[in-house]
């Protein structure tokens, strides 16, 4: 009897190999296009699910303040400029 199981039906990973230039063919993994080998679901997961806080240099409050910061930074220059003139 020929069975027909769920990852025969579904997409195929659209990743191409360097060295034959043919498609990978494996399944992808739900909600992307490449498969498990290709990429799919790589990577550390964001914000406090990582647990990789050192310094808190790269938090989302921390880049908002340097930003600040540097907005004034840039208008005082501005000021000065114009009084200066």
């Amino acid at each position: 009897m020929n069975a027909v199981y769920p990852f025969q039906r579904s997409p195929r990973c659209t990743a191409t190999s360097k060295r034959t230039r043919q498609p990978c063919m494996a399944p992808a993994v739900n909600g992307w296009t490449v498969c498990r080998f290709h990429g799919a679901r790589g990577g550390a997961p964001n914000g406090k699910r990582n647990g990789m806080y050192r310094n808190g240099l790269h938090t989302d409050e921390a880049v908002a303040l340097r930003r600040e910061i540097s907005d004034l930074q840039r208008q005082s220059r501005a000021l000065l400029r114009q009084l200066a003139s």
